[in-house]
């Protein structure tokens, strides 16, 4: 099994700026990519942000030039940096890592509980 802890959320004040992370641990052959979600009240769950192993991102349009995704494969850990923060930022963050169990196995999609970022003054 895959388990994967989120930290860094909280309230921030809109301008601000928080650090969220997600560590895994557990058992795979290779981590084919790690990504950050959102999910706010009401709305349907939306991608923030991925990185695959190679290293290449992709954004939401929404938090494009304000948040950074980035990861330490020696650690199994991705981070979001999220930086000039709205109050339309406000969400439910769940990281994801997208595993391969075995060399014969499929990839695999693995959340966390998530992390609540509340963005008010």
């Amino acid at each position: 099994q895959v388990q994967l802890v989120e930290s860094g959320g909280g309230l921030v004040q809109p301008g601000g700026s928080l650090r969220l992370s997600c560590a895994a641990s557990g058992s795979w052959f290779r981590i084919v990519g790690m990504g950050w979600y959102r999910q706010a009240p009401g709305k349907e769950r939306e991608l923030v942000a991925t990185v695959t192993s190679g290293g290449s991102t992709n954004y939401g349009d929404s938090v494009k030039g304000r948040f950074t995704i980035s990861r330490d494969n020696a650690k199994n850990t991705v981070y979001l940096q999220m930086n000039t923060l709205k109050p339309e930022d406000t969400a439910v963050y769940y990281c994801n890592f997208l595993v391969r169990r075995s060399v014969y196995a499929y990839d695999t999609d693995y959340w966390g509980k998530g992390t609540l970022v509340t963005v008010s003054s």
